[in-house]
């Protein structure tokens, strides 16, 4: 239909020429209440919405006095935040005199990794920050 007879039809029917898809070839028109069409399409973004899934980051202290059992505990629980998708940063507070023992505090944080059983991408790398070191990690896909 030409785009002459839609306007006149559309005029008839006391509704508007509402344009869907200008790249198509040829373009596709709806004739319907511009009105209608405005409150349809913000449905449609408002069930959008709700099925996006909103991933936050999820941030787990260790420490370098805490044992490996605690440890392991943790790791459990960063692999749970994992498998939902999250990322995570780990987070390594010292105190006092700690904060001198920058390697050692290295070393530790790759030991809590090795007791990681999902494979992780690191958002970067160990950085000196607030209390002690962090590092973000997220599941590697």
């Amino acid at each position: 239909m030409s785009r002459d007879a839609a306007l006149k039809e559309a005029k008839e029917r006391n509704l508007d020429l509402i344009l869907i898809a200008s790249q198509a070839n040829p373009p596709v028109a709806k004739i319907q209440s511009y009105d209608k069409f405005r409150y349809q399409r913000e449905v449609e973004l408002k069930k959008q919405k709700q099925t996006q899934k909103v991933l936050a980051l999820k941030q787990v202290q260790i420490s370098l006095r805490e044992a490996k059992n605690d440890l392991q505990n943790k790791a459990g629980r960063v692999e749970e935040f994992l498998e939902k998708g999250h990322r995570v940063e780990i987070q390594m507070t010292m105190r006092g005199r700690e904060k001198g023992l920058k390697e050692w505090a290295k070393k530790k944080m790759e030991e809590f990794l090795t007791l990681l059983t999902i494979p992780v991408r690191r958002e970067g790398e160990i950085k000196q920050g607030g209390r002690g070191m962090l590092l973000q990690i997220e599941k590697e896909k």
